[in-house]
C-alpha cells in the first residue's frame, strides 16, 4: 500500500520517517477556511479537508495521511501568522502564558476513512522584546500554528501532554492507528 503524507511541512514528514519507513509527501491544495468557533471541530475538518484532497488524487491502493495543528489561547485561535507584526502579536500574548496545542490526524484509504485529534497544554517562559523579535528575523515562525516551534523556539517551559502533539504530528495516537489500520503488522 502506497502511503501519502498529505502535508509539507518538514515536522511532519520527520516524525511520520520514524515509523514509516517509505512514503511520498504531496502537500495538499484543499480550501482552508472552516468555521473556528469550536478549535477542536475545526482542526478536524482541515485534516480531513487535507487527506480527502490528496486522496482523490492519488491511484490505486493508498493511505493518506492529513494533519492540522492549531494554537488556543484564552478563546482565540492562533494559526500560522500572516506577517511579521501578527507574529509578535501572538508570540507576546502567549508570553508568559499556558495554551493548547490541537493537532486533528485522518488516515483515508479505499477501506475508510479516521479522524482522531490529540491536545497538548504548552506552558510559555516571560519572552523579552528581543526575544520575540530575534526569533521573528529568523524567519522561523511563518509556517507553525501560534508562530513558533516547540522543536526550534526555546520558549516552552512545560508541557502537558504529547510532545509530538505539539510538533503537528501525535506519534503515540497515529501509531496505535497504524496498527489498527493494517499494513505488514501495522508496518508499512
Amino acid at each position: 500500500m502506497e502511503v501519502i503524507l498529505a502535508s509539507a511541512s518538514p515536522r511532519r514528514k520527520q516524525l511520520l520517517s520514524t515509523v514509516i519507513s517509505d512514503f511520498e509527501v504531496i502537500a495538499s491544495g484543499a480550501d482552508e477556511n472552516v468555521d473556528m468557533s469550536d478549535p477542536l471541530s475545526a482542526v478536524k475538518e482541515l485534516s480531513l479537508k487535507k487527506a480527502k484532497y490528496v486522496f482523490e488524487r492519488c491511484s490505486g491502493d493508498c493511505l493518506v495521511i492529513g494533519a492540522d495543528t492549531t494554537v488556543v489561547f484564552d478563546g482565540r485561535v492562533f494559526g500560522k501568522p500572516a506577517d511579521a507584526g501578527d507574529a509578535r502579536r501572538m508570540l507576546s500574548a502567549l508570553s508568559g502564558n499556558r495554551h493548547t496545542v490541537l493537532t486533528a490526524v485522518t488516515l483515508i484509504r479505499a477501506g475508510g476513512c479516521d479522524t482522531f485529534a490529540d491536545g497538548s497544554e504548552v506552558y510559555f517562559k516571560k519572552l523579552t522584546q528581543k526575544q520575540i523579535d530575534g526569533y521573528i528575523a529568523s524567519g522561523n515562525p511563518f509556517d507553525k500554528a501560534g508562530a513558533y516551534g516547540i522543536q526550534d523556539s526555546g520558549f516552552v517551559e512545560k508541557i502537558i501532554g504529547s510532545y509530538t502533539n505539539v510538533m503537528g504530528l501525535p506519534m503515540e495516537m497515529l501509531e496505535e492507528h497504524l496498527k489498527r489500520i493494517g499494513g505488514n503488522n501495522g508496518k508499512f
